[in-house]
């Protein structure tokens, strides 16, 4: 008997991912196939499966509608010995994907021919912008609704795969009118055929809307009770929007097509009279830089943020706390209220423009040491740096003041310091990066950082589509 390494397999090389469409030839692969970046959340810790040698797991979306269909192949299969067995790929892959995904190839290969011809993804149509990897459009629509439900069972595997600590939506619970889905589609012009577009899914987002609850004004005594009587509908209360899943897939990612989606569902609650407030929930370092960037050129396209400023007018005191007015306070809840940007994202931001904003001899950067010995700073424009670095180290001490507050005074102050300076140059490499896109983006005719869009802002209703049983 061969040992269990000879019957173990990566479940991350085994998997194999591929978008497909039919042709009267066939069915044909799109571009080129690919791998998750995780398996952890499906085949365990090791990634690994046991029980297949040279095992490989194909699944295949139709490109437009993504019903998916999955086959596994290898050339050996251990044999059970007592409790010992190889994994039931299937059975465990059912959990994460759609009874319809276990048709047989054949069944697939007819479905997938008889899409319509002038199928549209589900929901309304939210944007069109062009990049230089083709005209993208981009959807939305409720979970509420069923055909938006069934594209997200068929799709949702591909956030265990591709986000870190990534879940499933419960898309059957009760409350899932609250998810909006925002698709990322390609528009192509059929071949042989210019009156006719064919949809190639890139990505999709959604979005969780939580109720906000502010305190009327005046406020209730301690006696009255505060109900929620009368009709109303709950969909026009004040809410806390949250970006949850964001996912563009490997065929299209490199593109800057993730910024250009944030940017639009960023735009679309912008105008969402209901939305206070615009979060992210956990994101991973990558879309963290996406967001910054995306977040720094939108400020910086409104006159009141650029209007910030550091007051240099402000002493600094010798001992104590930091100055309150290193920048004027209500201008700074004004300006973020009206960007809808959740305190912390939007004082990061800030901090980051602020410090584009210093003085050349006292900028910090990727090479700060060479630029301040090239160049003498003035007195005043030391002092303008300190209140920035004062601005930051507060912002800092805030969000950690638990822990900060166990240490000695001295241990304190120097870890401050060490996260200050740490800041700065996460700061310089994302201002190079916002250059760098910006000047991309005029580039390809998008001055100012705007996007090109045709039909923006206007909803566009497709025909209703079917749902099928799976």
């Amino acid at each position: 008997m061969s040992s269990n390494e000879d019957w173990a397999s990566s479940s991350n090389d085994a998997l194999v991912l591929s978008l497909v469409t039919s042709t009267p030839t066939g069915v044909k692969t799109i571009g080129k196939s690919f791998h998750p970046k995780f398996t952890y959340p499906i085949f365990g810790d090791s990634e690994e499966i046991f029980g297949y040698q040279e095992l490989q797991i194909n699944l295949r979306y139709n490109a437009s509608d993504m019903r998916p269909n999955l086959s596994v192949t290898y050339s050996k299969k251990f044999p059970a010995v007592g409790d010992t067995e190889a994994a039931d790929i299937n059975g465990i892959l059912g959990d994460f994907l759609p009874q319809v995904a276990f048709q047989e190839k054949s069944d697939f290969e007819t479905a997938i021919k008889h899409v319509p011809e002038d199928w549209t993804p589900p929901g309304e149509l939210a944007a069109t912008f062009s990049a230089p990897s083709g005209t993208f459009e981009v959807w939305k629509g409720s979970l509420g609704d069923p055909v938006v439900k069934q594209l997200v069972k068929r799709i949702q595997i591909l956030v265990p795969l591709f986000i870190e600590g990534g879940s499933q939506i419960a898309v059957d619970d009760a409350d899932a009118g609250r998810w909006t889905v925002f698709f990322l589609y390609q528009k192509r012009a059929v071949a042989g055929n210019p009156s006719r577009s064919s949809y190639i899914f890139a990505g999709y987002c959604t979005v969780y809307r939580f109720f906000h609850f502010r305190m009327p004004t005046p406020s209730p005594s301690p006696s009255e009770d505060l109900t929620l009587g009368g009709n109303f509908d709950l969909a026009e209360l004040p809410c806390r929007t949250r970006i949850s899943q964001f996912i563009i897939i490997p065929p299209f990612q490199g593109k800057g097509l993730g910024p250009r989606l944030y940017s639009i569902i960023f735009e679309n609650y912008l105008k969402h009279k209901q939305t206070v407030e615009i979060t992210v929930e956990d994101p991973n370092e990558a879309f963290d830089d996406l967001r910054d960037i995306a977040d720094l050129h939108f400020l910086r396209r409104m006159p009141e943020f650029q209007a910030l400023r550091i007051d240099t007018s402000v002493s600094i005191p010798k001992a104590g706390n930091a100055p309150n007015n290193i920048v004027d306070k209500a201008a700074w809840d004004a300006v973020r209220a009206k960007s809808k940007i959740a305190p912390r994202q939007f004082a990061r931001v800030l901090e980051m423009h602020l410090m584009s904003q210093l003085p050349e001899p006292v900028r910090p950067g990727i090479t700060t040491e060479e630029k301040r010995a090239s160049a003498k700073a003035t007195k005043e424009q030391e002092h303008e740096l300190r209140l920035w670095r004062l601005l930051v180290k507060k912002r800092i001490y805030r969000q950690n003041k638990d822990a900060l507050g166990q240490l000695e005074l001295r241990e304190r102050i120097e870890k401050l310091n060490e996260t200050v300076s740490s800041v700065e140059f996460d700061y310089a490499r994302l201002l190079i990066k916002a250059e760098e896109q910006q000047t991309s983006l005029v580039a390809n005719g998008s001055p100012n950082g705007k996007r090109k869009a045709d039909g923006e802002g206007e909803a566009v209703a497709s025909k209703k589509p079917r749902v099928e049983e799976e």
